[in-house]
C-alpha cells in the first residue's frame, strides 16, 4: 500500500531541492526524519513538510503500518517560473528567472 503526498509550486530552484532530496531517497521514514532534522539547507524543511503530509496521509488507511513505512519514490519537477528583470547599466535590463518547483514523495511499506 502506497501513500502520496505533494507540494507544487514550492519557490525554490530545483536544482537546490535535489540536493536535500537525494540524501532520503531510499530511507525508512523515521530516518530520513532525522536526516532532514539535521540537514542545514532551506530545501530541508520544504521536503520534511511533505515528508510529514505523506506520513499523515499513509496513517489514514488502516491497513498501512506506519512503523515499516520507507520512502520509495521522492523527485522534484520544475514548476513554471516567474520571470523578472533588473536594471542594468546604460539603460538596459537584464532577464531574471525565479524558479519553482513541484516536491513528489511516495512511501510504501517494505
Amino acid at each position: 500500500m502506497e501513500a502520496k503526498a505533494v507540494a507544487k509550486y514550492v519557490r525554490i530552484s530545483p536544482q537546490k531541492v535535489r540536493l536535500v532530496v537525494d540524501l532520503v531517497r531510499g530511507k525508512k521514514v523515521e530516518e530520513a526524519q532525522k536526516t532532514l532534522l539535521f540537514t542545514r539547507k532551506v530545501a530541508a524543511g520544504m521536503v520534511g513538510k511533505v515528508l510529514k503530509s505523506a506520513l499523515a496521509n499513509a496513517t489514514q488507511n488502516p491497513n498501512i503500518d506506519e512503523k515499516i513505512l520507507y520512502v520509495k519514490e521522492i523527485f522534484v519537477d520544475q514548476g513554471p517560473s516567474l520571470k523578472r528583470f533588473r536594471a542594468r547599466a546604460q539603460g538596459r535590463s537584464a532577464g531574471i528567472k525565479k524558479r519553482t518547483s513541484h516536491i513528489t514523495i511516495i512511501l510504501d511499506e517494505q
